[in-house]
């Protein structure tokens, strides 16, 4: 059924306007993101296929252009739409993130690096660095890698945290296999790097590791 013959009330946008985001199923939200559909479909016809296609948002907004494209009825601007809105959420969580002391609130730290190590086809390991206050000074990634991993360097991490003056790091990087648990080699870096920064008095607050909708804290689990 094409959006104008639904009743006004059960239209993505006019749903979304009178009784907000929550109430819409996942196919009306990417609805109002796309716009349009094509090739003989309706926008919602094209936002079920996709988000079946897909499995879900996950495949979808981390799918290549070449991928989507394949789909009938996408192109390239219905790929920069949808990574657009991706982006869009990594710049409002960062912004939350620097507005207040990033320890008090755990939950607004980890929806953030969520957001920014999103990336299923390599590891990124990234470091927030921190004043004496907590406050968020930098977020930076500072190393890349494969699917197998990226190698992590102390003095890399040391020589920037003294750079920039930091009282305190946060470590975190992704599972490209979405499993959120750390390896043995990710207690052994993070002991490393704990030994190196105690050295020149930087405290390390916590290692996250964010996999496919989970997250695990080293800190939470007394692990530092």
């Amino acid at each position: 059924m094409r959006l104008p013959d639904l009743p006004a009330a059960e239209r993505p946008r006019e749903k979304m306007l009178s009784r907000g985001g929550p109430a819409l199923s996942d196919a009306e939200l990417l609805a109002i993101l796309l716009g349009t559909g094509g090739a003989g479909r309706s926008v919602m016809e094209l936002s079920r296929a996709l988000l079946l296609r897909f499995g879900g948002w996950h495949g979808l907004l981390n799918a290549s252009l070449d991928d989507l494209a394949a789909e009938p009825g996408m192109g390239v601007a219905k790929f920069a739409q949808l990574q657009a809105a991706v982006e869009l959420a990594r710049r409002h969580a960062m912004e939350e993130l620097q507005q207040g002391a990033v320890m008090s609130s755990p939950a607004r730290t980890r929806r953030f690096l969520q957001s920014h190590l999103r990336d299923p086809s390599r590891e990124v390991f990234c470091c927030l660095f921190l004043n004496a206050q907590h406050a968020l000074i930098s977020c930076e990634d500072l190393f890349l890698g494969t699917l197998d991993g990226a190698a992590v360097y102390p003095r890399v991490v040391l020589r920037r945290a003294l750079q920039l003056e930091a009282a305190a790091v946060i470590f975190a990087h992704n599972h490209p296999s979405g499993v959120a648990e750390p390896s043995a080699a990710d207690r052994r870096i993070t002991e490393r790097l704990q030994a190196a920064l105690m050295l020149v008095d930087i405290r390390v607050l916590d290692h996250i590791i964010v996999g496919r909708g989970c997250t695990f804290s080293f800190a939470e689990d007394g692990l530092l």
